[in-house]
């Protein structure tokens, strides 16, 4: 089969970046030096070059030029929430209270009516005997076992949902933000047994089924700084 130019052109020049002969940042090639280089028309040129800016291996910027890309969009990010503790044998979860509410912040944030109820429940980990996070978690009650036998039963939600709902919530789409507040607010400091000038981090989190869209978990955690650690790797989408 004929590969269109086009395509040959964007294929030879995303090698070109992938190699490293374009450093993150550097100015590209012009219409007018691609057109030169392969002798070909500038309708087939621009065809290759917005190609490679949908992947993003390019930016194209009016009046400016074309520049590779500093995020690439067939890279594929990893992250994970590094443990720096010893084993999972020193982790405690203890769960706090859990309570039936319709607060309209948090309906908005779960995209629920105000008619409507969700489920709050707070949780502190320990390890070691240290208070390390303490975490809020809310549920639509229509995910929430409303005869638990125990506080204890809902230790751990990711198990809760996977053996009440079946959904693996590391599957769902989720989004996750994380600030350092400091100071701390003296509400935080006392669960975390900490003053108002040691940091911690605020992780906000929303978890969303994929099939539909609904919003399944809204949470907010504070963790003490020193426990927090996060790992990025980079990896080659697959083709």
């Amino acid at each position: 089969m004929v590969v269109p130019k086009y395509q040959y052109i964007k294929d030879e020049l995303k090698n070109k970046i992938i190699s490293g002969q374009f450093e993150n940042g550097d100015k590209f090639y012009t219409e007018a030096e691609l057109i030169n280089l392969y002798n070909v028309s500038s309708i087939t040129v621009v065809r290759a070059l917005n190609e490679l800016a949908k992947d993003g291996y390019i930016i194209r910027q009016q009046g400016k030029g074309t520049f590779v890309s500093r995020a690439r969009k067939h890279k594929l990010v990893e992250f994970s929430d590094v443990e720096l503790f010893g084993s999972q044998d020193d982790d405690q979860v203890i769960v706090l209270s859990i309570e039936r509410e319709n607060d309209d912040r948090i309906l908005e944030k779960l995209g629920l009516k105000n008619t409507q109820f969700y489920y709050k429940i707070e949780r502190i980990r320990k390890a070691k005997g240290v208070v390390y996070l303490y975490d809020k978690s809310y549920i639509p009650e229509q995910y929430i076992n409303a005869n638990y036998p125990d506080l204890s039963y809902y230790s751990s939600i990711y198990k809760r949902f996977k053996e009440d709902y079946h959904i693996h919530l590391n599957d769902e789409h989720f989004e996750e933000s994380n600030v350092i507040l400091f100071p701390t607010p003296e509400d935080i400091c006392q669960v975390l047994e900490i003053d108002s000038t040691f940091p911690v981090v605020y992780q906000e989190k929303t978890t969303q089924l994929e099939t539909t869209g609904q919003v399944i978990e809204y949470d907010e955690t504070y963790k003490r700084a020193d426990f927090f650690k996060i790992k990025f790797v980079s990896r080659n989408r697959p083709n």
